[in-house]
């Protein structure tokens, strides 16, 4: 397994911020604004679409396939480094 390239958190939502961008799944307004490291996979959060009672919608399942997607993707090749 190579190693991992350390990189800050701006940097990196930058990054999965273009990801999905170019995703042929991408919906308007998808974005990452917040990313953890938790044993050694990027946890990405942003906005969910939820319904004014805070319940998912439809749009929530594809966020959900996107930060599942760009943490799979991201993981492999990046860490964040300690601020």
């Amino acid at each position: 397994m190579s190693e991992k390239i350390s990189i800050s958190r701006d940097d990196l939502l930058k990054i999965a911020n273009t990801l999905i961008q170019n995703h042929q799944d991408c919906i308007q307004g998808m974005y990452t604004d917040f990313v953890e490291e938790k044993a050694g996979v990027l946890v990405f959060k942003g906005q969910y679409f939820l319904c004014d009672k805070g319940m998912p919608t439809t749009k929530t399942t594809s966020v959900f396939n996107m930060f599942k997607f760009l943490a799979q993707q991201l993981s492999k090749k990046y860490t964040i480094y300690p601020k």
